[in-house]
């Protein structure tokens, strides 16, 4: 399977009957699936399906679909509200009676709300059943080529976030190679330092520092980080071979190489070692941040 993003647009549009309409579809990153709906007043039936159709398609993500509708060719008619117009002209006689005022105008009594009537020809059910089918085919194209899109940045972000594995996967073997680490390297600085305090007094117990230094020796080894960082490794890019909606397990494995290169720069015992660490931090943090954008 392809990788996806979160992120992308579509837009379709189409005329059935006499409704022409348009899709609007964008989507951007989340920790779950959202759809976000908005429909014209009266077009509430359009919702569960879409709804359910959204679902089949996208597995994470909050996509904003808006729809718009209008109907085109229809005769429009406009007409007087006898009934509502007689209360008002009534109304107006009595607080003439009572009030010195100028006039009312005829523009000024027809904008008052329910005077005039607007109204368009009457619908039939078949049209507009006609016209909610061929909207929801819209929605699914437009939903077609969001996921096209979201699949072709899917592919680049795969390309990204392996280049970062192997970033990660060369400073991890940098730093096995370092001679920093080397046992006969860890051994004669802890033993320079014993001299060096031994010279500076004789109080100190040999035996005793002989003991702490192997304590310090095994607190400095990072073989078992580097064999996470190896493993996790592998783990993701298995993950972005297989493609599929793998953020939220990528997202996990990000955090895990986090740890690692954060214990490995703590337990750093000279100069190559820590700089080598921070590098790891840093490509460790690119690709999480990439990360975050795969659904």
């Amino acid at each position: 399977m392809a990788l996806s993003s979160m992120t992308g647009f579509a837009r379709g549009h189409g005329v059935a009957g006499s409704y022409a309409w348009s899709w609007e579809i964008k989507s951007v990153n989340a920790k779950g699936l959202d759809l976000r709906l908005r429909l014209p007043p009266g077009w509430d039936a359009i919702e569960v399906p879409a709804r359910a159709r959204a679902a089949e398609t996208l597995s994470r993500g909050t996509a904003y679909a808006n729809l718009t509708v209008e109907r085109k060719g229809v005769a429009t008619t406009v007409k007087v509200n006898e009934p509502v117009l007689s209360a008002v002209l009534a109304t107006l006689k009595r607080l003439h009676e009572r009030v010195e005022a100028a006039p009312a105008t005829l523009d000024g009594i027809l904008s008052l709300k329910g005077v005039i009537e607007i109204t368009e020809e009457d619908e039939r059910e078949e049209d507009r059943r006609a016209a909610e089918a061929a909207i929801l085919e819209g929605f699914d194209n437009a939903l077609g080529e969001l996921v096209a899109m979201r699949r072709e940045e899917g592919a680049t972000l795969g390309r990204v976030l392996s280049e970062r594995l192997k970033e990660i996967a060369a400073l991890a073997a940098r730093a096995e190679a370092a001679p920093g680490r080397k046992p006969e390297a860890i051994k004669a600085r802890l033993a320079e330092q014993v001299a060096t305090l031994l010279s500076a007094s004789t109080r100190f117990d040999s035996d005793r520092l002989h003991q702490e230094a192997i304590m310090l020796a095994s607190k400095a080894d990072i073989r078992e980080e580097l064999d996470r960082l190896a493993s996790h490794v592998a783990q993701a890019q298995k993950l972005l071979a297989d493609g599929g909606p793998v953020g939220r397990r990528l997202d996990f494995l990000a955090q895990e190489l986090n740890r690692e290169s954060n214990t490995l720069t703590a337990k750093a015992n000279d100069v190559e070692l820590t700089n080598i660490g921070l590098e790891l931090k840093s490509a460790v943090e690119q690709f999480r941040e990439q990360v975050q954008n795969l659904e």
